[in-house]
């Protein structure tokens, strides 16, 4: 079957299940599955604006009114969110927001909508902490106070920064871009190693900035790859390239991309961190690489014809897409909830180590929507 072809039968089969989904889910939204089952919440996870996303692709795709009254169900509970502040205080707020408040701005011009996702942006700003170096960071979790954790970044946070980056632009305020561009350089430098492959959290003195060193939350070991944060690498430094210009940040794309690709096992699907022994019953991680097709179809686009590794990714992405497809998604299945099986949360917590997860579900989505229409996500405004 021609690509092409394959990719529209799989978003044909999204379509119909997410409409199942929309009645079962009815306000609530999905986070990662049990035993086949979403688990659902009242909008107080980091992974709610990802149900919202994927509302907004469909009815992008299909103009159905149905995706359009929930996706708009699912912002109006955002901002009743944002006015509480409910579990909001980490950084994964370009992911509630990007994908629901932003969403809905650029696809149906709500000013309202836009000024609910411009204050998210100013509350990822308050996570910003000044160091006596003059540089600072945005911590991940937890209070400014926490000890734990005050020092701490994560590569995740490459997904939150389009939200910033798009701060800037839509109210002339350099402070947003320059505290994404200065957050993107410091992973950079300290999360992604040598040898292009990555840390998953690193920490710093809280008050001189000084480097304390990389560690891991989720992964195997502290100097292992985790690689579902080694897809937010590769996804996410192509993003603060598109905003910035730095080359730099191309080439860590690019870098780490080809890292990903050339540790894949034999079917082009990853499994849940690249150093984990491999056996019969080792974790896969699906999400990860749904993750890295939707960042392949931005890295590529950055990439002229005459770049020695766009045919390569092309190559490779192709490859990834047929095998979640033919493998992984739930094609076949109308009882079905998730539409990637085999996704993994938090393995060494036990926390749904092989199921459905939200994300992956939302990137395997956008990444066949980019390849089929050239719908892309809601990271950055379309020109």
């Amino acid at each position: 079957m021609q690509p092409n072809k394959l990719y529209t039968q799989a978003i044909e089969d999204i379509l119909s299940k997410t409409l199942n989904n929309i009645d079962k889910f009815g306000t609530q939204f999905p986070h990662v599955s049990l035993n086949g089952k979403y688990n659902l919440n009242g909008n107080d996870d980091w992974t709610d604006g990802f149900w919202s996303g994927i509302l907004w692709l469909c009815y992008e795709y299909s103009q159905d009114e149905r995706y359009r009254q929930a996706a708009e169900a699912t912002v109006a509970s955002f901002r009743q969110r944002l006015e509480q502040h409910v579990v909001l205080d980490h950084h994964d707020i370009g992911f509630l927001y990007s994908l629901s408040a932003k969403a809905q701005w650029m696809i149906t011009g709500d000013e309202s909508a836009r000024e609910l996702a411009l204050a998210a942006a100013d509350v990822l700003m308050r996570r910003w902490r000044n160091t006596s170096d003059g540089s600072g960071y945005i911590q991940a979790w937890g209070a400014q106070d926490n000890e734990q954790e005050a020092g701490r970044i994560i590569i995740d946070c490459l997904l939150n920064l389009p939200l910033l980056y798009w701060a800037s632009e839509q109210t002339d305020d350099p402070t947003y871009r320059e505290a994404a561009a200065i957050q993107a350089e410091k992973t950079r430098r300290y999360i992604v190693r040598g040898d292009d492959s990555s840390y998953h959290t690193f920490f710093f003195d809280t008050k001189t900035g000084v480097p304390i060193g990389g560690a891991t939350h989720q992964g195997y070991s502290n100097g292992s790859t985790w690689t579902r944060g080694q897809a937010w690498g590769v996804y996410g430094f192509a993003l603060s390239y598109r905003y910035t210009g730095n080359r730099a940040f191309l080439e860590t794309s690019k870098r780490m991309a080809r890292y990903f690709l050339e540790h894949l096992p034999e079917d082009s699907v990853a499994y849940w961190d690249f150093n984990a022994p491999v056996a019969a019953d080792t974790y896969r991680d699906s999400s990860a690489s749904a993750i890295v097709a939707a960042g392949l179809v931005e890295l590529i686009s950055h990439l002229d014809g005459a770049d020695p590794d766009r045919l390569y990714f092309e190559q490779m992405l192709a490859k990834s897409m047929q095998s979640l497809i033919n493998n992984y998604a739930t094609i076949g299945d109308d009882a079905a909830e998730g539409l990637l099986k085999h996704g993994s949360y938090y393995v060494h917590g036990g926390l749904s180590p092989d199921d459905y997860m939200i994300w992956g579900d939302y990137y395997y989505l956008e990444a066949l929507m980019r390849l089929v229409r050239g719908i892309p996500g809601y990271w950055y405004e379309r020109k």
